[in-house]
């Protein structure tokens, strides 16, 4: 029986005008999340961002700078879903980025793209309908934790 979550990272990427980058995942038109994934063993949170970026979002080192990180959101999966075998759910660590980089530099053309389509937001603007049910109440957590959104 799966008993741990799966340590995770998760960007909360901002531009100078203040906005948030979210993208629209691959998978399920219309479902729009802020970028993540896993951390591999050996890796570090940090470590873990900077590749997860990479990945998804084609930015490097760079191109944005850490400017606070706060972890312990998690969620469990539905049980219909559980992923990855042994885990039950993720434990992210979300850090807040400054983008310092040009916008060209953002692609989700990736040899494993995850996402349709990318934009910026208002922090006030992230709709929680846009997620599935159970990542909501973190996703509210992170919203009034770094940017005081309810």
């Amino acid at each position: 029986m799966p008993s741990k979550f799966r340590p995770c990272v998760a960007a909360l990427l901002q531009n100078a005008a203040g906005q948030i980058l979210i993208a629209e995942r691959r998978d399920h038109a219309n479902s729009w999340q802020f970028p993540q994934g896993g951390i591999d063993r050996g890796e570090t949170p940090q470590f873990a961002l900077v590749r997860e970026m990479g990945e998804e979002l084609s930015l490097s080192a760079e191109h944005f700078t850490i400017l606070q990180d706060r972890g312990g959101y998690r969620y469990e999966f539905p049980r219909q879903n559980r992923r990855w075998g042994k885990y039950i759910g993720q434990e992210q660590t979300y850090f807040l980025c400054s983008f310092v980089g040009p916008e060209s530099a953002i692609s989700i053309d990736t040899p494993k793209p995850e996402f349709r389509s990318w934009k910026w937001i208002k922090p006030n603007e992230f709709e929680i309908s846009w997620l599935p049910e159970f990542k909501r109440d973190v996703y509210r957590e992170v919203m009034r934790d770094f940017f005081q959104v309810e």
